[in-house]
């Protein structure tokens, strides 16, 4: 019997309470001695790549912010989701064992939320230092703390962590570790799907958009950019590639030309964006903390869900 399962045949040990430290010191050591330390740098990899992808038009036109808004709401998503969607089913023995001994579910899963908590910060933290590093064009002031990189980071960890623990729920659900792989691309694509933003969803299917985490962290992320408040370059760019077009209409070439010279351009480009005005982006502070919110909600659930579907572990003939 090993360690764990004997301190919790004592009578010291039996307590909700008195267990939760036994467990996160367990997992601090898995993050030392079994390279779970591996997901902070592979958070600023991918932090870099997209980085490097959207630095030009990030938090500038609408465009830019909606793309870096889906980029960056993915990259949470996934660093999420890869912290912890093989964590319980990968020892499911063990915690079948020790559960029989004596340890209670809900203390091993709070234990998990903090641990957890722990990666999706420094996760967090790094994607951040990497945004600054690669000169992202980011506003000063925040809507929330009255500074807009302390505001992202919040969203950033609040997306994260969301994914984490969903990703929790769906490992104590799982078979297997290959189960485990096999199922989470499905969800990252679910989420994307109803995201709101990546795709035109009929009407009927909208609603759905409101119980997914990939809508409030877009809508988030928008939102603390002042969306509504940028310009937008679509339609301007549009009559560009018409008037470039070798079989163009001559008119239209110089009504181009005109409009360019003159400045009238940004006329184009501030009636486009008023068309694309979306009331979900609101830069105001009840749209972001409704949002913070819906985040917060989001891992409380399926945290809690994740304690009742293990506290089956024991009728579990897997």
């Amino acid at each position: 019997m090993d360690s764990i399962s004997e301190k919790f045949l004592t009578k010291r040990y039996r307590g909700r309470l008195t267990q939760i430290p036994i467990y996160i010191g367990k997992f601090l050591r898995m993050f030392i001695y079994q390279n779970d330390w591996k997901v902070i740098p592979m958070a600023g990899f991918i932090a870099f790549l997209v980085a490097f992808v959207v630095r030009n038009s990030f938090y500038v036109t609408m465009e830019g912010t909606s793309k870096g808004a889906l980029a960056l709401m993915s990259v949470a998503l996934w660093n999420g989701f890869f912290n912890s969607i093989q964590v319980v089913c990968r020892e499911r023995n063990i915690i079948k064992r020790e559960h029989r001994s004596g340890m209670h579910i809900s203390s091993y899963i709070f234990a998990h939320m903090v641990y957890q908590g722990f990666l999706c910060a420094l996760q967090t933290v790094t994607s951040i230092v990497v945004f600054l590093y690669m000169d992202l064009k980011f506003p000063s002031d925040g809507v929330v703390s009255g500074y807009f990189l302390i505001d992202l980071a919040i969203t950033i960890f609040l997306i994260t962590y969301a994914a984490d623990m969903l990703s929790l729920l769906l490992s104590c659900i799982v078979k297997s570790t290959t189960a485990a792989m096999t199922v989470m691309p499905l969800v990252l694509m679910i989420q994307l799907i109803f995201s709101g933003s990546m795709f035109s969803l009929p009407i009927s299917m909208k609603p759905v958009t409101k119980y997914m985490i990939s809508y409030h962290a877009t809508a988030c992320i928008c939102a603390e950019a002042d969306y509504n408040n940028l310009t937008s370059s679509s339609g301007w760019n549009m009559l560009k590639k018409m008037a470039e077009r070798d079989d163009a209409d001559p008119e239209i070439k110089a009504m181009v030309l005109e409009m360019e010279a003159t400045g009238q351009d940004e006329i184009v480009r501030r009636e486009t964006a008023k068309s694309n005005y979306n009331v979900n982006y609101e830069n105001t502070y009840e749209n972001i903390k409704y949002h913070w919110h819906a985040l917060v909600m989001f891992a409380l659930f399926f945290a809690a869900m994740s304690v009742v579907v293990l506290e089956f572990i024991d009728k579990d003939k897997r």
